[in-house]
């Protein structure tokens, strides 16, 4: 599917202007996406001085592989064709097996990465936590008294870090009175709907004051709490969000090209969903995670805190709606665990961006994805096979 540019040329003035509060919504998305800079305030990730880590090639046909999603048989080039695919790059063994750039999309184009962002910022946690700059047990008001006012009291930074802690927080993405309507607006990519919601992110979680169940009782996917990690991060390190995962992660990991956060109005970066990176740096942080925490012999990431990742979470805090893709899953230091025995885990975000990781057959997969839908079931699992029989094909 393609789309005429959404924006209005002066010199085409039929071209037709985004609509402010459906940027991110189909048709437009398909463009958008790949244009974040043009749309929305942010702030630079630098890339750093040294000299980008290496990406060695071994080029494999891999778009005749056969799978089966939900009873249907596919190829992985009818799925390139068919699940609105921006980019597709596959690592194995180190190397990059295939690398696939589709809808306009370039080697140097950044990609919004929806809620991949959040792996993003739960690994700069890792690192400062393997510092012993942050304790995962302590509680949050430790880091952030001003949350003693909030639902986040009594909750503990693992907590957040797992999406277990019993705030209330509406994340239905398109209600136009939830949390997650709030939360579009308080972070500037939305017009706030009325002089009573929160300036910005901050402020939206200062509001947050019920409770829906005990903290640490089940898991929740609430974006929130990923701002409020992030929040826990720039206090502690005395560090704007963008500045420190530039200096903690992406320039010591070396990173092709600089990547952005979206801002709000208070000029924080976006921790839940607002990184934007091209598909070549995604697989960098991919195997930072194959390599357990290492790249080009350089050690960023603690060891422990990634198998930690991998093998620790609790599955019997992961339940209901959340079983559909992940019947085994679970949700641990801001990652999707698709099998605590096989510790294969992965970055996702909405309308289709995904990282898996499966360190037990040195592989990963990025894609980057312009979805209609903001969530599905049927194309997620359709995503995961395609991954999966590609790994099977390359793994033996």
């Amino acid at each position: 599917m393609t789309v005429t540019p959404p924006f209005r040329d002066p010199l085409a003035p039929g071209k037709p202007l985004i609509p402010r509060q459906d940027w991110d919504r189909a048709p437009w998305n398909r463009w958008t996406f790949q244009h974040i800079r043009e749309m929305l305030p942010t702030a630079r990730v630098w890339r750093g001085a040294g000299p980008a880590s290496v990406l060695p090639a071994d080029p494999q046909d891999i778009d005749a592989i056969a799978f089966e999603a939900d009873g249907r048989q596919g190829t992985i080039a009818g799925f390139l064709a068919e699940s609105f695919t921006d980019g597709l790059l596959v690592l194995h063994g180190g190397k990059v097996v295939a690398e696939r750039y589709l809808n306009g999309m370039a080697p140097h184009t950044l990609h919004l990465s929806q809620s991949v962002a959040k792996s993003v910022v739960g690994t700069v946690a890792g690192i400062l936590i393997g510092r012993g700059l942050i304790d995962p047990a302590a509680p949050l008001t430790h880091y952030l008294p001003e949350l003693e006012a909030t639902a986040y009291r009594g909750a503990t930074v693992q907590h957040v870090l797992d999406m277990t802690s019993g705030v209330v927080f509406d994340e239905t993405y398109t209600a136009l009175d939830s949390h997650m309507a709030l939360l579009d607006a308080a972070s500037g990519w939305k017009d706030r709907q009325s002089p009573d919601w929160p300036l910005h992110v901050w402020d939206l979680i200062l509001s947050l004051k019920d409770l829906e169940c005990p903290h640490g009782a089940s898991f929740r996917y609430r974006s929130i709490e990923t701002d409020v990690l992030s929040f826990v991060l720039q206090r502690v390190a005395a560090t704007p969000l963008a500045e420190l995962v530039s200096r903690e992660l992406w320039a010591p990991m070396g990173a092709e090209e600089d990547a952005c956060f979206t801002v709000d109005a208070a000029g924080y970066a976006l921790g839940d969903g607002g990184f934007n990176a091209t598909l070549r740096d995604y697989a960098r942080f991919a195997l930072l995670h194959l390599r357990g925490g290492e790249i080009d012999g350089r050690r960023i990431v603690p060891a422990d805190w990634i198998a930690g990742t991998r093998f620790k979470a609790d599955p019997a805090l992961f339940d209901g709606i959340y079983q559909d893709v992940l019947p085994a899953g679970a949700y641990h230091n801001q990652f999707w665990i698709e099998d605590t025995a096989r510790g294969a885990y992965m970055a996702r975000g909405v309308f289709g961006q995904l990282i898996y990781i499966d360190p037990a057959a040195d592989f990963a997969a990025v894609i980057l994805s312009s979805w209609p839908e903001f969530v599905s079931t049927a194309r997620t699992r359709t995503a995961l096979a395609a991954v999966r029989a590609i790994r099977r094909q390359l793994a033996g």
